[in-house]
């Protein structure tokens, strides 16, 4: 059974920081394009962040370029998400998908085979 499961959410001050962690189970996500993506509540979900599965590159959001840093622990098998400078409007449920896609579809959430469970970051004083 293929399952993906995000870690590390929580609750933090604005500016502050979080490592989010996507570990999967039933498949091995360094043959994944892995990708973030968050929802707010009443919106829908919205594309973060990316690796692809072959030579490595990552894709961001303009609205969290220089902020987030994606990453792949080859050591764990995980994939992470690195958020510095977090500001309200980062409070959203963050979910890992898991995909095959060609690059140009690398930001389309319909386009991940698999997801986690998805894990809530919430950025408040």
């Amino acid at each position: 059974q293929v399952q993906l499961v995000e870690s590390g959410g929580g609750l933090v001050q604005p500016g502050g920081s979080l490592r989010l962690s996507c570990a999967g189970s039933g498949l091995s996500l360094s043959t994944y394009n892995i990708g973030w993506f968050r929802q707010q509540l009443g919106k829908e979900r919205e594309f973060v962040a990316a690796i692809r599965r072959s030579g490595g590159t990552t894709h961001y959001a303009d609205s969290v370029k220089g902020r987030f840093t994606i990453s792949r622990d080859s050591t764990k098998g995980t994939v992470n998400l690195q958020m510095n400078s977090l500001s309200a409007e980062d409070t959203a449920v963050y979910y890992c998908g898991a995909g095959t896609q060609i690059l140009s579809a690398i930001r389309e959430s319909r386009m991940y085979h698999y997801w986690g469970q998805g894990t809530q970051v919430t950025v408040s004083s």
